[in-house]
């Protein structure tokens, strides 16, 4: 699994490429830990990239959602392909979640900008 994470506006985007399970779900995990301690508190989680995702993919991101929500912080999601949308529609986290179709969607929506 690929992560990189730039700041935009006042989030930080982290883009999630390949598969996050049970090996890379850690990785993730940390990489965002470090964000958070660093004082980022809106995140914005692309997951164009992101090709599948386990329950301990979406442990990680659960856990990721905990810290920042105790930080009075906030996470959002965009750019899921079918199958991952499809994970996320089962387990609850579309209704748990803010979803956007697009990087640029959930930035405009999230800053107000119509």
């Amino acid at each position: 699994m690929e992560i990189e994470s730039r700041k935009e506006d006042k989030f930080c985007v982290v883009r999630v490429k390949g598969r996050m399970d049970a090996v890379s779900a850690p990785e993730f995990e940390t990489a965002c830990s470090e964000r958070i301690e660093m004082g980022e508190s809106a995140f914005l989680v692309d997951l164009e990239g992101l090709e599948y995702i386990s329950s301990a993919g979406l442990r990680a991101l659960l856990v990721i959602a905990k810290k920042l929500k105790s930080n009075n912080g906030s996470i959002s999601f965009c750019s899921l392909k079918p199958v991952v949308e499809r994970v996320f529609s089962l387990s609850g986290f579309e209704s748990m979640f803010p979803l956007y179709d697009s990087v640029q969607n959930a930035l405009a929506g999230s800053l107000g900008i119509a």
